[in-house]
């Protein structure tokens, strides 16, 4: 059996990532408890049967998903970072599938584990540190693998990541988490309901 992570533990490993990694983390600590729960509202976390997280950190926010999915769900978590997927591997939950990856081969990685198109995407992935044609190619494989009526939710400092998803997915719902450090926005999409995109 897989130790436990505490949460300090996991705090603490995230300020380590965070400084060794700070383009690759978009917060110096983990999500409070509040955008947590706004993110699995968002997702509609209650009624999916797969969710896609990319970048989950030190697990909190995939800790709050799993807590409010069905017995029968399953959540696929893909982190690039090998400290911190080695964080998120150790939560002894049998929905999860912890996979350590890069976020644009998202499509290969569903269908190496045989999953169905997920009923959301959620990225705590910061757009605004990485290179736009990353972001723009994460986005796509996005826009690929999101069925009619799935959600993308992304929670972000900046407002980069609807720069670049405008062209893709169209115009998101924005609601403002001010009761985390740093405060924090969480963009919605639902697919069909204003993408431009054709790719799926």
């Amino acid at each position: 059996m897989k130790p436990v992570v505490s949460p300090l533990q996991g705090h603490w490993s995230f300020f380590q990532q965070f400084l060794k990694h700070p383009l690759q983390l978009g917060s110096i600590v983990p999500s409070s408890r509040y955008l947590e729960q706004r993110i699995v509202a968002q997702a509609a976390a209650g009624s999916a049967g797969i969710v896609v997280e990319l970048g989950p950190g030190s697990g909190g926010t995939t800790r709050a998903l799993l807590t409010a999915m069905a017995p029968d769900a399953r959540l696929l978590s893909i982190e690039l970072n090998r400290d911190l997927h080695a964080l998120v591997s150790r939560i002894g939950d049998p929905r999860l599938i912890a996979h350590r990856g890069d976020a644009r081969d998202l499509c290969e990685t569903m269908g190496q584990y045989n999953l169905a198109a997920p009923d959301a995407v959620v990225s705590g992935i910061p757009f605004s540190t990485m290179d736009p044609g990353v972001g723009r190619a994460i986005l796509a494989a996005i826009a690929v693998v999101l069925p009619a009526g799935g959600r993308f939710v992304a929670y972000q400092v900046s407002s980069r990541v609807a720069e670049l998803a405008r062209p893709i997915l169209g115009e998101p719902e924005v609601a403002l988490e001010p009761l985390n450090i740093p405060p924090m926005r969480v963009y919605c999409w639902t697919r069909g309901t204003g993408s431009r995109a054709s790719a799926g």
